[in-house]
């Protein structure tokens, strides 16, 4: 007889994760600040009515995370995220923050895009195949065809996506996927692309840029475009600093 699946695992996997969210708000939200004790195992598991395995997962996810330090025998403590933690952490951070502070958020990533951009465009250039540079026009008219600004947002994803794979460089493909999934989440909604979506002709000179091989154009082209979205993030500094 074949063996029933085992829906144990997933459902402790589903009470770790409500565990493991809530804390994560709690921590980048303030609640649980920077050296403050998290609540013991016992109380969490209370709290959430779960075994205290599930919490262990989700303290242990945690501190993967480098949201928290736990002490052999003592109390686990809240880490500063800012110091420990890394960019996966962005898409959970921004929706959070609110006024100056939200808007210091989405320039910093206008301001990492631009420089990683510019550079990915440089390498992509350089190192990459002939076959990937040649597509990328072909990616530019499809964006350009598109109707809907969803559709055409992710049209211009997979030319980033297409010019940080011919980059070579593993960090940037890791900083790009971060972003994609800020993107995705509440706080970096698309909208703050729309400056650079409003000029395809730009984006269509960096594709040709690439696809001739040209390195310095293309770094040159990449930097024009992705300045845009720092211009128009400053443009709206009052509007959220009044928040």
């Amino acid at each position: 007889m074949p063996v029933p699946p085992d829906s144990s695992g997933a459902r402790r996997a589903l009470r770790s994760d409500e565990v493991h969210d809530d804390l994560r708000r709690r921590i980048l939200g303030g609640a649980l600040a920077a050296g403050e004790a998290v609540p013991s195992e016992r109380a969490l598991a209370e709290e959430f009515g779960v075994n205290r395995h599930a919490v262990r997962e989700a303290i242990k996810r945690l501190q993967q995370a480098g949201l928290v330090v736990v002490s052999q025998g003592g109390a686990t403590r809240v880490l500063d995220w800012q110091v420990y933690g890394g960019l996966d952490l962005l898409g959970d951070v921004a929706p959070l923050l609110e006024g100056a502070d939200r808007w210091r958020t989405l320039r910093s990533v206008a301001e990492m895009r631009a420089s990683i951009g510019a550079d990915a465009a440089r390498l992509c250039a350089r190192e990459a195949d002939e076959e990937l540079l040649e597509s990328l026009p072909a990616v530019v008219e499809e964006m350009r065809a598109a109707t809907e600004f969803e559709e055409r947002l992710r049209a211009y994803e997979v030319l980033w996506l297409r010019i940080v794979q011919g980059s070579g460089n593993l960090a940037y493909r890791l900083a790009f996927n971060s972003l994609v999934a800020a993107r995705h989440g509440e706080g970096v909604t698309g909208d703050i692309y729309a400056a650079e979506l409003a000029h395809p002709e730009e984006i269509a000179e960096l594709a040709q840029a690439l696809a001739s091989g040209d390195p310095g154009a293309s770094a040159l082209c990449a930097r024009r475009t992705l300045d845009r979205t720092i211009a128009a993030a400053e443009a709206l500094r009052k509007e959220f600093e009044e928040v």
